[in-house]
């Protein structure tokens, strides 16, 4: 499947019909600050949203793992060659793979690239020790799960998205507890604090979803909320989301921003670098009316220690 193909089904269900009115948009607080933001997270009234970037205080001056999709798409590239009209495309890419060398070498791939673990950062301790209803990590390394793990918590689990490719049942998402082992996804609904990621994750299982193919699947029923697990939706009800880390550059990462948000509280903040903003993000912000901050992962961090 081509972008083409996953940007057309994810437009058909992101039309302006769902967009805020003027009215609901009015109805949020004017501006935000990180004491606000840092408030709402301790109380669980706003939900954590976490991208790539937020790793970048891990190791400053050498990423351990790719933080854009396409700096993914590079390091897969550097595996297997792919055409070079796709090579900056890590959707393409991860297709191209799948469908000339198999599902399972992609997977492996994926897993060799985040085979070294990241460490937890700052703003991922300070998250652990809250009893957050919900913890949303967008990308595929394990630094959040590492962190609940080492705050000696137990009272929490991860939900994550699955491939859907040679599956022999109807399956969106698996559920791990805090163990690592796999659990029925109902049992989530007794955790305090539930870590959803998305996309997968290297752990604890290599869940990775990532070729196009995948998110065709995903992205045919998202709109309708079909891939988003229920206790998802119940948890960000009444809730607002703070952008942290997340860049939204690609339209993927915009579908799907918007759709784990839907039916959520107003009030969503975005923790951004202003100047560093393309055109499309600025633009994203804008129509879902979401805040931007100046500051970044590390800044939140202090003020929620």
């Amino acid at each position: 499947m081509s972008t083409e193909s996953i940007e057309q089904i994810g437009n058909a269900g992101s039309q302006p019909a769902s967009r805020p009115t003027p009215q609901a948009a009015s109805a949020r607080p004017p501006h935000a600050t990180l004491e606000t933001v840092a408030a709402a997270l301790r109380s669980g009234r706003m939900i954590p949203y976490l991208g790539p970037d937020v790793l970048k205080a891990a190791a400053p001056s050498m990423p351990l793992v790719p933080l854009l999709p396409e700096d993914l798409a590079a390091a897969l590239n550097a595996k297997v060659a792919v055409p070079g009209r796709i090579r900056n495309n890590l959707w393409q890419t991860a297709q191209f793979i799948e469908s000339r060398r198999h599902r399972k070498t992609l997977t492996a791939l994926m897993a060799e690239i985040f085979r070294t673990p990241v460490p937890p950062t700052a703003l991922h301790r300070a998250l652990a020790k809250l009893p957050l209803p919900l913890i949303v990590d967008t990308w595929y390394d394990g630094a959040m799960r590492t962190a609940l793990a080492e705050s000696g918590r137990t009272d929490w689990g991860e939900v994550q998205g699955t491939t859907r490719a040679h599956a022999t049942r109807d399956i969106w998402t698996k559920a791990y507890d805090a163990s690592g082992t796999e659990v029925d996804p109902a049992e989530a609904a007794a955790w305090t604090t539930v870590l959803y990621k998305p996309h997968g994750s290297v752990v604890p299982d290599k869940n990775f979803l990532v070729s196009d193919s995948d998110y065709v699947e995903v992205l045919t029923e998202i709109d309708i909320q079909t891939p988003i697990p229920a206790v998802v939706q119940e948890r960000r009800h009444g809730r607002a989301f703070a952008f942290v880390g997340a860049r939204f550059h690609e339209q993927t990462l915009r579908i799907f921003a918007h759709q784990i948000t839907k039916r959520a509280a107003e009030g969503h903040v975005a923790l951004v670098e202003p100047d560093g903003l393309t055109r499309n993000e600025s633009r994203f912000l804008a129509i879902w009316d979401v805040f931007p901050l100046a500051a970044g992962p590390a800044a939140l961090a202090d003020h929620l220690a």
